[in-house]
């Protein structure tokens, strides 16, 4: 039952999804993070960038922007048996502070996973998201994989950029799907995946590959009172992205394309997915 409702709920997702690289689109869209020293960089134009598509230099749009896109943010959250008590309670805190932290015009929606994987809310108002939030947790164990999946399904069913914000205290161990096929998943979606993990655990390798196929990232945690602190650590890091379209020239139509995106200033780090494919 629980695989044929799964089934049920990524087709109805995929249904209304609208993919970036289908045939007949030309721009693409890439979602930078600049930083020096640890701190976002938020004065650079398109000039100070370079994108080399399959290793041809691409021509970007002279419009460049962050902070003020719209955004759609999916909590794809921890919900198995040992999240309970003090820990879900300042696991249902982190997420209302972070959805009382969007802005106008910004939407969420929310997948909780144990055994079964729910979403819980489309994207949708924040209020409705807020209220999802409050609803008890299903028990189970941890199906960590499967429920990845479908936030990228759930986060791509809506244009906009996407932000996917993934909190696990455990190790996978009740997915259908392979781990291999979400990352090649998220390698055809815009959606940005930002894990968040307590440390102790094993290191979840499945989580930071998924985290780095999209341009985001990995963060281990000491404990439970540091989920809040972080989630809002990954808004504002994601507002300070830069987002870089350009149309593909000189290149081949179809195929993995490989990203390599870089700025003339000494001394940063530039983070940004490093490819994508195009059908």
């Amino acid at each position: 039952c629980r695989l044929l409702l799964a089934a049920l709920t990524c087709i109805s997702i995929v249904q209304s999804q609208e993919p970036t690289f289908r045939g007949g689109v030309e721009k693409v869209r890439v979602d930078v993070l600049v930083t020096l020293n640890g701190n976002p960089v938020t004065t650079l134009t398109p000039g100070d960038f370079e994108i080399l598509d399959n290793g041809v230099r691409q021509r970007i749009d002279e419009d460049v922007a962050f902070e003020d896109v719209p955004l759609n943010l999916v909590m794809a959250v921890d919900a198995s048996s040992s999240v309970t008590g003090n820990r879900a309670d300042l696991l249902r805190g982190a997420c209302h502070q972070v959805l009382n932290q969007l802005k106008a015009g910004d939407q969420a929606g929310l997948v909780v996973f144990g055994d079964a994987v729910i979403v819980r809310s489309r994207i949708t108002d924040i209020a409705s998201v807020k209220a999802a939030v409050d609803r008890p947790f299903p028990p189970g164990q941890t199906a960590l994989v499967d429920a990845s999946q479908a936030s990228i399904l759930l986060a791509d069913s809506e244009p906009g950029r996407a932000l996917i914000l993934v909190f696990s205290d455990g190790l996978e161990v009740s997915s259908y799907l392979a781990a291999s096929d979400v990352v090649e998943t998220v390698k055809r979606s815009d959606a940005i995946v930002y894990g968040v993990v307590l440390r102790g655990m094993t290191r979840p390798r499945f989580l930071g590959d998924l985290a780095e196929a999209s341009g985001g990232e990995l963060f281990e945690i000491a404990s439970p009172a540091d989920i809040a602190p972080t989630f809002q650590r990954v808004l504002r890091e994601f507002r300070h992205r830069y987002v870089l379209t350009y149309t593909p020239t000189g290149i081949a139509r179809s195929g993995w394309h490989t990203l390599k995106v870089g700025v003339k200033r000494q001394g940063t780090t530039v983070k940004a997915r490093p490819g994508y494919f195009r059908h």
